[in-house]
């Protein structure tokens, strides 16, 4: 029986792992699955993260929680997101080894990467730049979260088998996201938006800046499927393709579409048939923001689930949670 713990399993990603690990069980697998609510463990609290390893004694760490916000939440707690990132992150990976845990997987983001990074971003564009000011604390984090996994292998991999590996994801969307109508992120604001929409019968749906940038979204089951199959392959062949400085493995689709796009696909999918006005007056962010998948295709895994489907699925979602706080 392994016993794996998912930190962060009631967010978004991390209830997807949790769902697939569930999926696992039913087929017959020996996992026993571990979790905590914040309430049940902080896990930036140094002697309750120690107390919890050493009670429940897992064999598989999947550290997926974090602190997360948009852009309006980054810039205005700073320093929440890097303190609260940063102790929640050196409390589990150090008391995952102190309790022996030789196989642990850290999610980070796709901002780790610099502002002006070439695209598609490659892993090995990390620390070559200057990072976006907006989430800068946010991003310098999730890079410790990375450098933390491989300074442990480096020290302790060969005495001792630590074997802590790092995904980064590109944007996700999927069910479980957060639809607040101030700090969500594009696709989860638009779902609200084009619906509110269509629910008030409004002529037209606004949305800021020009609808040119160009984006890359990863369906959230797409991202469980990729935890797992990094945290599975086999040690010689995720050190085949990584290196012990620069270790973590980009998560994406490998595709982009422009906001544009994206805006038109969502009023498909919620059945918008206004007008979609384009707010050239408000900014567009960076141009573009693409992973490059190569090392992960290579290894075997590619995402399955089309942009439609998921945000199909997605919308999905939405309607069923509101209509259960609703009633």
């Amino acid at each position: 029986m392994t016993k794996i713990y998912v930190a962060g399993h009631s967010g978004m990603v991390g209830s997807a792992i949790v769902r697939l690990l569930r999926a696992r069980q039913e087929k017959g697998e020996a996992i026993e699955l571990v979790t905590r609510t914040h309430a049940e463990l902080d896990l930036t609290e140094q002697a309750s993260v120690r107390d919890f390893f050493s009670e429940a004694k897992p064999d598989v760490v999947i550290l997926a929680a974090a602190k997360v916000g948009g852009i309006y939440a980054n810039n205005t707690y700073p320093a929440d997101f890097i303190y609260q990132n940063m102790m929640m992150e050196c409390n589990v990976v150090h008391q995952a080894w102190m309790a022996g845990v030789e196989r642990l997987l850290f999610l980070g983001s796709s901002c780790i990467y610099p502002k002006l990074a070439p695209q598609p971003m490659r892993e090995d564009t990390l620390l070559t730049g200057t990072l976006e000011s907006t989430n800068e604390p946010y991003a310098i984090a999730k890079i410790a979260g990375i450098k933390l996994c491989e300074s442990y292998n480096r020290q302790y991999g060969a005495m001792h088998g630590v074997d802590y590996r790092s995904v980064m994801p590109t944007n996700l969307y999927g069910p479980g996201d957060n639809f607040h109508p101030e700090n969500s992120h594009v696709v989860p604001a638009l779902i609200r938006r084009f619906h509110e929409a269509v629910i008030s019968d409004a002529p037209e749906v606004a949305i800021w800046g020009s609808g040119k940038p160009y984006r890359e979204f990863l369906h959230v089951d797409d991202m469980a499927e990729a935890s797992l199959f990094v945290l599975d392959l086999p040690k010689q062949t995720y050190e085949a393709n990584t290196q012990p400085m620069l270790s973590h493995i980009n998560v994406g689709t490998g595709q982009e579409v422009s906001i544009a796009q994206l805006a038109e696909s969502i009023a498909q999918v919620t059945g918008f048939t206004g007008k979609i006005i384009f707010d050239s007056t408000k900014p567009d962010g960076t141009p573009r923001k693409l992973m490059d998948v190569s090392r992960l295709k290579q290894m075997g895994w590619s995402a399955k689930i089309n942009l439609k489907d998921g945000l199909e699925d997605t919308y999905r979602w939405y309607q069923q949670a509101n209509s259960v706080r609703s009633a």
